[in-house]
């Protein structure tokens, strides 16, 4: 492969060739999709990719160049299972349909640099997820992931009583075996965490119970768990999943509670949720004295 040092600038990214992998650079600006700007940059192996595809563009006077990853390659498409907007595919490069003869040149050249194992699955991850520590607000709580544990830190206003019965929730990557991640744009938009069975396999009943339900999973709504800040959460809890040592396991608990020590910024956070809503007039005096004490509590 000869496109060593090249760059493709298109519409909303670039492409930038190395000897062994593609450096995609997304543009900031109102028009850039916002995944693109949460992403900044990706760098793709070359080993990552199954085939390249040039196709019209969706919007006139434009052309498309697709690098397709193998499957299990990354893991941002690994959770996004499909459900991206065209427009918020990170593979797809959009040009000018004047510059099609060059992205016909570019397609091939990368197709023929492609290795003998594009058309199979990995079976490990060769793109790195975002970089923790990532946090969003659902609907019924705020996500946090630190590198080692997801946190569920439950809203009053959104969480069902069976959530807020179960308490604030916090998962050691160790002892999660995947993610289930539907898009915020899709009906049931949420994140669930699938959690390992004794057995070290996958805890996922063949019809797993509604997420508001579930502690194990977050639900998406209006405005909440919006795809640039959930999906590279989920990706990267994915990544530090697929990529955790046996020795980081932990033993499984089904019934063991989760809650640790609150924390104080959290703490705070939510009673000055609170008061907005007493504020508001959503809450009575009563009912916003009894929960600021129930979270003082949590201290």
């Amino acid at each position: 492969m000869t496109l060593m040092g090249d760059v493709l600038a298109g519409i909303h990214s670039s492409w930038e060739f190395d000897t062994d992998s593609v450096l995609i650079r997304f543009e900031r600006g109102l028009r850039t999709p916002r995944l693109f700007q949460v992403l900044g940059e990706r760098r793709i192996p070359y080993e990552a990719l199954s085939s390249v595809e040039l196709a019209p563009g969706a919007k006139r006077g434009t052309v498309v160049l697709r690098a397709v990853p193998r499957k299990g390659a990354d893991p941002l498409v690994e959770c996004a299972a499909g459900q991206l907007r065209e427009a918020a595919d990170p593979y797809r490069l959009v040009l000018p349909a004047e510059r099609a003869t060059l992205a016909e040149y570019y397609a091939s050249e990368l197709g023929s640099g492609l290795g003998p194992d594009a058309d199979r699955p990995c079976t490990a991850f060769l793109v790195t997820a975002p970089a923790a520590p990532l946090q969003f607000k659902a609907y019924d709580a705020k996500v946090t992931f630190d590198g080692t544990a997801v946190a569920f830190r439950w809203f009053w206003t959104g969480a069902s009583s069976a959530k807020w019965k179960a308490g604030d929730q916090t998962f050691a990557i160790g002892e999660l075996a995947g993610v289930e991640w539907r898009s915020p744009e899709i009906a049931g938009g949420h994140l669930r965490l699938i959690r390992r069975g004794p057995d070290g396999a996958p805890d996922k009943p063949e019809e797993p119970g509604p997420a508001d339900q579930d502690p194990a999973a977050v639900v998406f709504g209006l405005g909440y768990g919006l795809v640039h800040e959930s999906l590279p959460l989920a990706a990267s809890v994915l990544y530090a999943v697929r990529n955790s040592a046996p020795e980081d396991l932990v033993p499984v608990q089904p019934q063991a509670r989760r809650n640790g020590r609150a924390d104080p910024a959290d703490i705070a956070e939510r009673i000055r949720h609170l008061g907005e809503l007493h504020s508001a007039g959503l809450l009575t005096d009563e009912e916003f004295s009894d929960k600021k004490k129930a979270l003082l509590a949590e201290l």
